[in-house]
């Protein structure tokens, strides 16, 4: 499909989710108030009992001694696979209320541990965790509180973690049950020479989503016997997103090229990502532009925020400092699309925050909108880069000079009279 007919078949279709988009209606407030009385009619002071536990988080605030806990979805028992982060929610196509309504139900029942306290730990606090984390479905867990659980649902433009539910300290915590753990996932364990990074990359190849493996790695199981760590949550999803990634990028660095320029479009949860395709070795960027009223830039008067970042043939040397994890779920996105068709490219992401996004809900929204770009019927193409470029710049929100001079990919372009007159 020519890349102008691709760009008029999405705009009918974005029509038409914002229309059913606008038919919900999500009630927050409502929700909080019910969730407070939900919460006191499951919760005592000193227990809590018959939980069911889909999912662990280890915080990152006084690292080394960090916050361990098991989260359980309060009167949700016999639905607690919903309340787990994973590609299923995409699939669903929550909004961002229901992400809120789902983090502020999920009961973060912790401890604090050192991270090297892990090493072969299956009893006690940090063993029950370590079984939650490993289980392939959730577990019966008896969780005792040493405190009254606090109710905190505030969130701020800082708080990556999205909003979260109340928060106690943890007397003890027991197993309702044997859980169930898939036999890769033992044989990780097992092997205490298995470098984190090649254990990784063996559960990735036998199937497990990044984010199976990134609560096995955060549960400090993974890596070789006395050098495995607690990995804060935040922290682990960008490790095994960046990890996965070189793994696939190697899968591609001999493999043919790509044969003319795609265009490939997906909005979600009010980010727009525009994705070209060139023929070529690889070459990766990302480009974010961020709307004044956005999450990540609420001063309505500030105009549009970019940001950007890149790498060449050999990858990166650093942590991206600009983009931060967006930078790596966008690339696992692209990378598995080439790799699954045995070819390389260069490739360019472009994301356009509008301010729908009003509320953050991490970084899975990126990796899966990316993902799914790709499994969508229809894309566009064009003769040339330029072309695309050009294409699809008449519908981003920065003019194409003020994009040329952000953007290591797109500087390259030869400028027109009419791009100087754009300028901003």
């Amino acid at each position: 499909m020519r890349l102008d007919e691709y760009i008029d078949f999405e705009a009918n279709e974005r029509a038409e989710k914002r229309r059913l988009a606008q038919e919900k209606d999500y009630e927050i407030l409502d929700h909080l108030e019910s969730f407070e009385r939900r919460f006191e009619e499951h919760v005592t002071d000193d227990a809590l009992v018959g939980s069911v536990s889909p999912s662990i988080f280890v915080g990152r605030s006084n690292y080394p001694n960090v916050s361990t806990g098991i989260l359980s979805p309060v009167g949700h028992e016999n639905s607690a696979e919903q309340f787990e982060t994973s590609g299923a929610w995409y699939d669903e196509g929550v909004s961002i209320a229901d992400v809120f309504e789902r983090r502020t139900s999920l009961l973060n029942s912790n401890r604090t541990a050192a991270v090297d306290s892990v090493h072969d730990a299956w009893d006690g606090w940090l063993g029950t965790q370590r079984e939650v984390a490993i289980a392939d479905r959730p577990v019966d867990v008896e969780i005792g509180l040493d405190e009254t659980p606090d109710l905190d649902f505030d969130v701020g433009a800082q708080d990556v973690k999205t909003p979260t539910g109340p928060r106690a300290r943890a007397e003890r915590a027991e197993l309702g049950e044997n859980p169930h753990v898939p036999r890769p996932v033992k044989k990780t364990l097992e092997d205490d020479d298995w470098q984190a990074q090649g254990a990784m990359n063996y559960l990735y190849r036998r199937g497990f989503d990044v984010y199976e493996i990134n609560t096995v790695l955060s549960a400090g199981a993974l890596g070789r016997g006395e050098n495995r760590r607690l990995v804060p949550t935040r922290w682990s999803i960008t490790a095994v997103d960046d990890t996965v990634g070189k793994f696939l990028r190697g899968t591609i660095r001999d493999a043919p090229s790509i044969d003319r320029v795609e265009v490939h479009r997906n909005e979600y949860l009010g980010n727009a990502f525009w994705v070209v395709l060139v023929p070529g070795q690889w070459e990766y960027e990302l480009v974010e532009m961020k709307a004044p009223g956005s999450i990540w830039n609420p001063d309505p008067e500030a105009g549009i925020y970019l940001a950007a970042a890149h790498e060449g043939r050999e990858g990166r040397t650093g942590y991206v400092e600009e983009t931060a994890g967006a930078y790596y779920a966008a690339r696992l996105g692209v990378l598995e699309h080439l790799s699954d068709r045995n070819r390389q490219a260069k490739a360019i992401v472009l994301r356009h925050v509008s301010d729908e996004y009003w509320g953050p809900v991490g970084v899975w929204q990126v990796r899966e909108a990316v993902r799914d770009a790709f499994d969508l019927s229809e894309f566009g193409t064009a003769e040339t880069f330029e072309q695309a470029v050009r294409g699809v710049s008449d519908h981003l929100p920065v003019s194409l000079a003020r994009l040329r001079r952000k953007s290591t990919m797109v500087s390259g372009l030869q400028a027109n009279l009419a791009d100087f007159l754009d300028g901003d």
